[in-house]
């Protein structure tokens, strides 16, 4: 089954759109499954559960840390770690500029902004985003590339606001592109998109999507 909706997603999405198979609580066998079906880049939310699945999994998998990352769990994640999505302050990059710098590691990061209804949610604003880039200390970081963006829309059943949303994240992108990183080729991830609403993102310009339940089933 895992196989199977995975071949039919990589036919519907876009060849400019990866694929984060979202495999938070699902067991190292459906894993396996998925890599077999070709699938190579797989995403966690918690430090640890991604730590073990590293040490027993094909080490050609690109692994993506998607949720809130505290900042004394960054060393744990740093020597493997392919794409941290959810940066959503300057003092935890710092840390993982610091904890890269030890591992003797560029690691690839996106700027989580808050663009959701929700209180729940994580995020920067524009405005802190703007004051971040533009200090001399972010200047100095040497083992850090900001590869893009990345946010959660509302949990909702109204289209239009999640339009919005997305929308105003891909505004965002090209922005901080056109002002920060016009000479930086690889400033191209728009992660937005997850089982729910992922066809809506597609439409408004996600170059990243994160899908669980659609690969694996219902969350244990």
């Amino acid at each position: 089954m895992i196989s199977e909706k995975l071949n039919k997603l990589h036919n519907d999405i876009p060849e400019n759109v990866t694929l984060v198979a979202v495999s938070k609580t699902k067991p190292i066998e459906d894993l396996k499954d998925a890599f077999e079906a070709g699938q190579r880049v797989f995403g966690e939310n918690k430090v640890q559960e991604m730590c073990a699945k590293w040490e027993h999994l094909p080490k050609e998998i690109e692994w993506h840390f998607i949720g809130h990352l505290q900042r004394n769990k960054v060393k744990y994640l740093a020597s493997f770690v392919g794409l941290i999505h959810g940066v959503e302050s300057f003092r935890l990059l710092k840390e993982i500029n610091k904890q890269a710098k030890k591992n003797d590691r560029t690691i690839d990061v996106l700027l989580q902004f808050f663009i959701a209804n929700e209180e729940t949610k994580f995020g920067l604003s524009f405005e802190e985003a703007k004051t971040m880039l533009q200090s001399d200390e972010f200047k100095s970081l040497d083992n850090v590339c900001i590869r893009g963006v990345m946010g959660m829309a509302t949990f909702t059943d109204e289209k239009e606001q999640i339009q919005r949303e997305f929308s105003g994240l891909k505004k965002i992108h090209q922005e901080l592109s056109t002002d920060f990183f016009n000479e930086q080729t690889n400033f191209d991830v728009i992660s937005m998109g997850m089982s729910g609403d992922y066809k809506i993102a597609i439409e408004q310009g996600s170059t990243m999507i994160r899908l669980g339940s659609s690969i694996f089933g219902k969350r244990n």
